[in-house]
Order: C-alpha cells, then sequence, then structure tokens
C-alpha cells in the first residue's frame, strides 16, 4: 500500500503534538508499506518528504485572516501534487482541505487524524481573527467527508460524533499515541540542570509546553502562589501565540517572582536532550491543559518517570492513571464536565502538586509506575500497526 501523509510540522520544523505524531508515526509507518511525506515549509532532507510547501506569495498582508489564505493555498498545491497513491493521511485542519480536494481529485480514500477540534478552541479566534472561520470549514469539510477517521483517546471519538454528528461512528477509529521509551527515558546527568541555575535535588514543579490558551500555563502561573515555596517552579515555554497572552504570561511570572521567588522562566523551545533531562529532574510535572485531546509531553514525562498532575480533561484521563501514575485536577467543583471555575481549578491544582511534594516516596512510586504505563500501552510501533489497518479499511470502502 502507497500512502501520501500531509502535514503543516515536521523535522526540523517540528513545535506541538501533532508534529511529534507525524515526526514519530512516519518513521514506524515506513517500516510497513510505502510512505511518502509532503509538509509545509523549507526542503526536508528527509528521504520520506517528496515535496515541501510554501504559500503563495502574492497572499501578503497583516490581517490575521492572511494566515489562513496561506494555509488554503498550500493546500491547494498538496492536493495537485498527490496523485498514484492508495491512501491520502491528513493532519489537523491545515492538511484537512488538502486531503479532501485530493480525494476529490484523485480518486483516492482520505484518512483524517484528529488531534484537536476547530469548534472546542474558540480562544483562537484571538489569534486567527477571520481566519478562525476559514480553519472551522476546512476542518469540517475534511472531516466529514473522509472515509475514515483517527481520534488519539476515546474522549476524541465522543467529541468528533457531538462537534460533527454528520459522521457515521463506525468511520471513527481510536488509535493513542506513542512516545519513544528508548529516547524518552530517566536521564541523570545534570548539566541542563545546572545551566538553569536549579540545584540538582531540590524540589522541582515544571511546565513545558506552549503559551497559549489552550495549554493553561496562566491558570498554573496563579496557583504556583501556593505551591511550597521551597519547590522551585520552571516554565519551559516559548513564543506566545499572540502578543497579548504573551504579556500576560510575562506579567504573571514577574508578579510570582516577586511575591513567591524561586520561578525560573526558560523562555525558548527546549531540544529534546534538554526537555529530558528537565523531566526526569522534576518532581512533579504539571499539565493544566483546558481542553487536550491527548497529551504527549504526559506520555514523554512518565516514560522520564516524572509523576505528573494534569486536567482531568480530553484523553489525559486515558493516559494519566489518577492515584497511580499521577493526580487528575478538575477544572470544576463539577468534575470534568461541569462549567469552569478556575478559581476552584487553581486551587486543586496547587493542592494536588503539593500532594506529591510533600511525599516524595509517593512521587517516586507513581513515576516508576508511569514508564511501566507506556511501555505497556502507549508506542510508537503499536501506533502504526493500528494505523496501517485504519488505512486498509478506508482503501476498501465503497
Amino acid at each position: 500500500m502507497r500512502v501520501a501523509l500531509l502535514t503543516k510540522e515536521f523535522p526540523p520544523e517540528v513545535y506541538g503534538g501533532a508534529g511529534v505524531y507525524v515526526e514519530h508515526l512516519s518513521a514506524e509507518l515506513k517500516n510497513i508499506l510505502d510512505l511518502e511525506v509532503h509538509a509545509f515549509g523549507a526542503e526536508r532532507e528527509s528521504s520520506l518528504v517528496k515535496r515541501s510547501y510554501k504559500a503563495w506569495k502574492e497572499l501578503t498582508g497583516d490581517e490575521d485572516h492572511f494566515a489562513a489564505l496561506r494555509t488554503m493555498s498550500v493546500d491547494l498545491a498538496m492536493a495537485a501534487s498527490v496523485s498514484g497513491v492508495d491512501v491520502v493521511h491528513s493532519n489537523t485542519w491545515y492538511t484537512n482541505f488538502a486531503g479532501h480536494l485530493s480525494k476529490l481529485l484523485h480518486g483516492i480514500a482520505h484518512v483524517v487524524t484528529t488531534h484537536s477540534l476547530e469548534p472546542l478552541r474558540p480562544w483562537k479566534a484571538e489569534q486567527l481573527g477571520g481566519g478562525y472561520a476559514l480553519s472551522c470549514f476546512c476542518e469540517k469539510t475534511g472531516l466529514e467527508n473522509a472515509d475514515a477517521l483517527i481520534a488519539v483517546s476515546e474522549q476524541m471519538k465522543k467529541d468528533v460524533l457531538t462537534v460533527y454528528p454528520a459522521i457515521d461512528s463506525a468511520r471513527v477509529h481510536v488509535v493513542h499515541n506513542g512516545v519513544d521509551p528508548a529516547v524518552y527515558r530517566p536521564d541523570k546527568q545534570t548539566d541542563v540542570i545546572e545551566s538553569l541555575h536549579i540545584e540538582p535535588g531540590a524540589p522541582l514543579v515544571t511546565f513545558l509546553g506552549r503559551i497559549t490558551r489552550q495549554k493553561g500555563l496562566v491558570h498554573l502561573l496563579r496557583a504556583a502562589s501556593n505551591v511550597d515555596p521551597n519547590a522551585t517552579v520552571l516554565i519551559c515555554a516559548g513564543e506566545a501565540d499572540t502578543p497579548e497572552i504573551g504579556a500576560e504570561v510575562e506579567k504573571l511570572v514577574d508578579e510570582l517572582g516577586k511575591s513567591r521567588g524561586n520561578v525560573v522562566w526558560a523562555d525558548r523551545m527546549m531540544e529534546r536532550r534538554e526537555a529530558i533531562q528537565v523531566l526526569s529532574h522534576s518532581s512533579v510535572f504539571v499539565c493544566p491543559s483546558i481542553y487536550e485531546p491527548f497529551g504527549i509531553v504526559n506520555l514523554e514525562a512518565m516514560a522520564c518517570e516524572a509523576p505528573v498532575v494534569a486536567t482531568r480533561t480530553g484523553g489525559i484521563p486515558e493516559v494519566v492513571a489518577d492515584g497511580e501514575t499521577g493526580l487528575l485536577v478538575d477544572v470544576g467543583p463539577g468534575g470534568e464536565r461541569s462549567r469552569p471555575d478556575f478559581e476552584y481549578f487553581e486551587n486543586d491544582l496547587a493542592g494536588k502538586i503539593n500532594a506529591l511534594l510533600e511525599d516524595p516516596a509517593r512521587a517516586v512510586r507513581m513515576g516508576k509506575a508511569g514508564r511501566a504505563r507506556v511501555l505497556e500501552r502507549f508506542t510508537w510501533p503499536l501506533a502504526a500497526k493500528k494505523t496501517a489497518m485504519v488505512y486498509e479499511l478506508a482503501a476498501a470502502a465503497p
């Protein structure tokens, strides 16, 4: 079987979970089928990449919606180039429209992986302006007309069927993401930690992610004022989605540093080796996302034997076993599906972090249980095998 994998991100241009997914899944898929990658951006050295695409030069402008228009121009070029394959596999709204057009143009099966859903991320209107309506259109068109959909969690499948009721549930298949435990494993070296002026062995609470509304960093920063002051709070986060949220985070970090101290902000995207060492030395890894269909970063932390405190939302409860590999935090007093009460959420977040800081032996047990869970359930070879089965079903569909 020959498959064309469509993606915005591909090494070395990887900045989010969807990019991590494509990078590792493609490395496994190439061993079991004929795979070619079509990616946004500059030319790649990888033999997997058949072609890279850049947006049309004519689409220039400062308005927010131009970003979405430029994406759609790449989709048109991708669709024109994808031919002679059995299946086209799109990822995120950035390529869903390209996958749909490829299906129409070339009569090939279209498989979609749903890493998130645009209607469940309304804060993106702040980032994309009128382009948010275009991103929703691209996603809706691609998903509703796809031959098969891969949901990265059971909760994600439920969300797909709720947001897009026209989709037949039989076309939606759950395939969990994975992690490479040979790469993500405990690193006892301390050079990265020391370069951040953090004392090895001292209590360390870590956030690793993007500065976006979705990842909930502002809530962690507010909660951190009630976290044990003896613990260092490490924020590993680079460029913000918008100037507004960037300024908000900068203000909160500054205020926290003055009121509490023991705050370190590594304001850049960490290299993989650096991230692994930071996770390995974390007393607690925190994922305060308000929306997270899966959350690969939690797997990465667990593989490095870091106990996790994370929001009980989306696919996270399928990854983090509450009370076994970490602790889950509710967004409101009514549980996962309650109306968000951010004051409650932030107090619960601080309480769960402190509970693990106060019981290091329990935290260590959870960390080891986390790695065991990764080895048992969340590896890329397993994900690739299940994905190839979805390709077969899509290609055979009438």
